[in-house]
């Protein structure tokens, strides 16, 4: 990562156990691992990672690519990529590698193959290839994807308590890797109290999802929060209320140069003004 052994070593150890580290000749002590983790920038479980898991790159790259497509909402290409996986050693021989894969295909046979329970007995599977007491932040993902099958269904009770529960163990976490989770979680409970014509408290975890967001210094759902407030009090006839949020949610699309919902938003604002 462009440090020298010296670099590295600073004021953690010598230069010499750097070398004998990298050799594979002595064990660090996870204080060591925790200081030299810190340097480079990565979290002390890539060394882990690296530990159990061979060709670690070509793993990551996968699971990055199973990401955008979840972003993108790119159900075939997560379809074509669990295919591809799903007899690869790499991935078998590994629970938390596996865990993923199973997850994406609990993804793709609710989306495309619209078998819901189905869906649901993957999802189980999956946090029980390594579920130990108290919630991981991967299977609390994964478990959001439950809330949101039963969303899809029209499950909208059996949606809330899964979401309460992932909020309640989201909560138990020291710190999070990645705070979109908990942004997640605050727009998936808002639709769903929405669709029980909970508006108030709908907008209440909006705006929540918003200074959580702002507090991160992550742009990611920021535009669905204001439009979710704004459609709140839309269902309310209360487009006064309604434009501003509408509005925002326009700008912050743009920004981020998400134009899927240009045209509908402004129509929506149009319609109200006149």
């Amino acid at each position: 990562m462009g440090l020298s052994q010296k670099e590295l070593s600073h004021n953690i150890c010598t230069q010499a156990q750097i070398s004998k580290i990298e050799k594979g000749e002595v064990l660090p002590l996870s204080s060591t691992l925790y200081l030299i983790s810190r340097r480079l920038g990565v979290d002390v479980n890539y060394f882990f990672d690296i530990g159990t898991t061979p060709r670690l790159d070509y793993v990551e790259e996968t699971f990055r690519q199973l990401k955008a497509a979840r972003r993108n909402t790119d159900y075939h290409t997560i379809k074509q990529i669990v295919k591809a996986e799903e007899k690869n050693p790499l991935f078998t021989h590994h629970k938390k590698n596996y865990q993923l894969l199973l997850w994406h295909k609990a993804i793709y046979v609710f989306e495309i193959d619209r078998d819901f329970n189905r869906a649901v007995k993957l999802i189980n599977e999956a946090i029980e290839l390594t579920f130990d007491t108290v919630f991981t932040e991967r299977e609390i993902e994964i478990f959001i994807s439950k809330g949101i099958f039963h969303y899809e269904e029209g499950f909208i009770d059996d949606s809330l308590t899964i979401y309460e529960q992932a909020f309640k163990a989201i909560n138990q976490l020291p710190y999070l890797k990645d705070d979109t989770i908990k942004s997640r979680l605050y727009f998936n409970i808002a639709k769903s109290l929405t669709d029980q014509s909970m508006f108030d408290a709908s907008i209440t975890y909006c705006k929540e999802g918003i200074d959580w967001a702002i507090q991160q210094d992550n742009l990611y759902l920021l535009a669905h929060f204001h439009y979710h407030i704004g459609y709140n009090y839309e269902l309310q006839k209360n487009f006064d209320l309604a434009i501003p949020y509408m509005q925002d949610a326009l700008m912050i699309f743009q920004l981020v140069k998400d134009h899927r919902y240009t045209d509908y938003i402004e129509g929506k604002i149009r319609s109200w003004q006149t």
